[in-house]
């Protein structure tokens, strides 16, 4: 009983708002940026990718982090629990047992050629496992066990020597608690979706000292958390139409950059596929956060001129017709998320994608924003930033690449990602989305627009 009490004390206080920080005055030069590209990598924590990253908050602090418990005990583990994979509900055998209590690498194991199991990553199961800033139940409460301390040495990609060149940001973190759709949204929206009459088949319970006792991917209260379709689609072949999100009606940056008719787009890898009704198998529906919104349903022009097949890219580089503002989300086997993709085919598509624009006249005055949406259930050792019932959740990676990057730099800022939105709002000088982004701090940091 008494680790339970500590528990939620811990909790209560780690979800405390934290004091507004200043806000990094808006530095002079911005109008040299014409172009803001984000690329949108799927579910890695910083210290899974970037953890052996020279002058970075790495792997070498996580000693001093606390060793992963028993979630029910709350004693130190031994040794870290088997490596399962979910889906079989065995061991991965590639994997041994007896591994010591603490973050580990894979790639003694693996390739990074090869596949590894998806982990958990949900809304309430996240918080439960960073538990109260500790980040100790990650093993413990994985449904793949010590596959959530995994790391990997990075130190042969592309994305890492691009790191290497410009600016790594250390202290990144993913807007919201759990997985891709939600912080999708948050990157559109900076708001959590609502579904108010969701049936109850769709709603997560919770006991009484918050732990979950059916899932679901609504809250109690009408938010929706963990992965849901829209209904004005795409979505998956014989979806029930009573489960999927109602249409939403929250501003979006896409709003906000079209009323002050600046150009932009969301590039999706398989998009034009999925919208025939012909969806190639690792393409995911879920991560397409304009087509939940009303101004991009099906029948509106908006829904053409903005939500685009990647396949145009290479054409809208070479054509001299890229927007202002564009997002890249690659599909399945482009985006490294754990279970459906490795790690090289996605940091082949980042850095070939990178390389074009550096060989086009758009690079000079171009900022590329490299992150992920969510830690993917793999652990980091870095307490998230008190904030608010959404987040922010576990750090993740985030590069800035441009010939204004400064060069060789790990920026320590503390940002999250609606700092990308509050970069495109500084910029393009848009009203903010909401409290959260209003508050963020800018990449700017990680700029000297002075050279």
């Amino acid at each position: 009983m008494k680790s339970v009490i500590t528990l939620a004390i811990a909790l209560a206080c780690w979800a405390m708002p934290a004091l507004a920080k200043e806000v990094r005055p808006i530095p002079a030069g911005l109008d040299r940026i014409e172009h803001i590209v984000v690329i949108y990598l799927e579910n890695r924590s910083f210290d899974n990718m970037y953890g052996l990253f020279p002058g970075a908050a790495g792997l070498g602090d996580a000693w001093r982090a606390p060793a992963q418990r028993d979630a029910v005990t709350g004693k130190e583990l031994d040794e870290l629990p088997r490596v399962v994979d979910p889906r079989k509900k065995a061991p991965d055998l590639r994997f041994p047992a007896g591994l010591p209590n603490k973050p580990w690498l894979i790639d003694q194991y693996i390739s990074h050629g090869d596949k590894f199991p998806d982990l958990v990553h949900e809304f309430y199961t996240h918080q439960r496992q960073i538990n109260g800033g500790g980040n100790d139940l990650f093993a413990s409460l994985s449904d793949a066990k010590a596959l959530s301390m995994a790391y990997h040495d990075t130190r042969d990609t592309r994305l890492w020597r691009l790191a290497s060149q410009y600016t790594l940001a250390d202290n990144f973190f993913q807007a919201a608690f759990g997985g891709s759709f939600l912080n999708h949204m948050w990157l559109a929206c900076a708001c959590t979706p609502v579904f108010p009459d969701a049936p109850d088949s769709n709603r997560i319970h919770l006991d009484d000292k918050g732990n979950v006792t059916r899932r679901g991917n609504v809250t109690s209260d009408g938010f929706a958390v963990n992965t849901i379709q829209p209904v004005g689609g795409p979505f998956a072949p014989g979806a029930d139409p009573a489960t999927l999100l109602p249409v939403q009606n929250a501003p979006t940056i896409g709003d906000r950059l079209s009323e002050k008719g600046i150009s932009w787009a969301w590039y999706s890898g398989g998009w034009d596929d999925a919208e025939r009704g012909q969806a190639q198998s690792d393409f995911q529906y879920h991560h397409q956060p304009y087509a939940y919104f009303a101004p991009y349903q099906r029948g509106h022009a908006a829904r053409d001129q903005h939500i685009r097949d990647d396949s145009r890219l290479g054409a809208d580089i070479a054509n001299k017709a890229l927007p202002q503002v564009l997002f890249v989300k690659p599909r399945g086997r482009d985006n490294q998320h754990p279970g459906y993709a490795n790690l090289a085919d996605a940091d082949r598509y980042a850095a070939e994608l990178v390389e074009r624009i550096q060989a086009s006249p758009y690079w000079d005055k171009s900022v590329i924003i490299i992150t992920y949406d969510e830690f993917g259930g793999l652990y980091d050792h870095v307490a998230p930033p008190k904030g608010d019932r959404w987040g922010p959740g576990s750090r993740i990676p985030a590069l800035v690449i441009s010939p204004f990057a400064k060069k060789g730099f790990v920026d320590h800022t503390q940002y999250d990602t609606t700092s990308v939105l509050k970069t495109i709002e500084a910029r393009f000088k848009l009203e903010p989305l909401g409290s959260r982004d209003k508050a963020a701090q800018p990449m700017f940091n990680a700029l000297d627009l002075g050279r």
